[in-house]
């Protein structure tokens, strides 16, 4: 069976539109490359509630693995790890391993701008405070810790917002995971293009190769107009072997190649 992941996003700006939640997007790619099913991304606001409630119900649902991101700085918004500590019933503490993360960092820094000694300030100390019998995960790029918490049936993962930390904390310490997860499993995929057909007209072909063709799955994307249409048409499969899913993949796209043209169409294979 397929090793699921279900995400979850945490920022006022992603609710209200002033951000484009490009780390969802991100994370979801990188885990279907790497042969992880993602069920569902879930948004919700800088509120420990929400977060508590949003964590509970992802949990509830028992995937392989949860993936948070957001809200792990020292600022009064950030309040993933106390959301996350409601929803598992378990107190915050000063973590040590964390603090001497946070600690290094600080004093790098300081290094670098022959400052004084680094004070740990509440605000730092803050990024080091994580629901009991959590495990930090080392921040390449920025300060905040990852997070890395074991539960019964869900590993679970809290990392930053911001991108470029976000992305350097899954690509070193998460990735290994879900490859592990997956096994030889990865996920394979190609894109054809349909001009001339409608995808009223295109959709009763989809679902004949989808039937013909187990374990391939084929979705249409409209990028002209209705009187003009132009189509994606995306087929992709989730395998152990790579050329098992490049002959599933080219026996699908030879068939709906050719449904295409008998309707009139044109095609043309990126």
């Amino acid at each position: 069976m397929t090793a699921d992941m279900e995400i979850i996003c945490v920022g006022n700006e992603l609710l209200i539109g002033k951000t484009l939640n490009t780390n969802a997007q991100w994370i979801a790619k990188q885990a279907t490359t790497l042969g992880i099913a993602v069920k569902r991304i879930t948004v919700v606001a800088d509120d420990i509630t929400e977060i508590a409630t949003a964590t509970q119900e992802t949990l509830s649902r028992k995937p392989q693995f949860a993936v948070t991101t957001g809200g792990l700085g020292p600022t009064f918004d950030d309040k993933t790890l106390a959301g996350i500590a409601k929803a598992l019933n378990r107190p915050l503490t000063v973590n040590t391993k964390a603090l001497k993360m946070v600690k290094e960092k600080y004093e790098n820094y300081a290094k670098e701008k022959a400052a004084a000694t680094v004070e740990l300030t509440p605000p730092r100390t803050k990024m080091a405070t994580l629901p009991e019998k959590a495990e930090p995960i080392p921040n390449p790029v920025g300060t905040a810790p990852g997070v890395h918490i074991t539960l019964e049936n869900t590993t679970l993962i809290v990392l930053p917002g911001v991108p470029s930390e976000m992305k350097a904390i899954f690509t070193e310490s998460v990735a290994p995971l879900l490859k592990q997860a997956s096994g030889k499993s990865a996920f394979y995929e190609k894109s054809i293009y349909a001009d001339n057909v409608m995808e009223s007209s295109l959709a009763p072909l989809i679902d004949k190769v989808m039937q013909d063709h187990p374990g391939v799955y084929v979705k249409s994307h409209p990028k002209g107009r209705e009187d003009r249409p132009h189509m994606e048409i995306h087929l992709s499969t989730t395998v152990d072997d790579a050329e098992e899913a490049e002959e599933k993949l080219r026996k699908a796209v030879v068939q709906l190649s050719g449904l295409v043209v008998e309707v009139g169409g044109s095609v043309v294979v990126g």
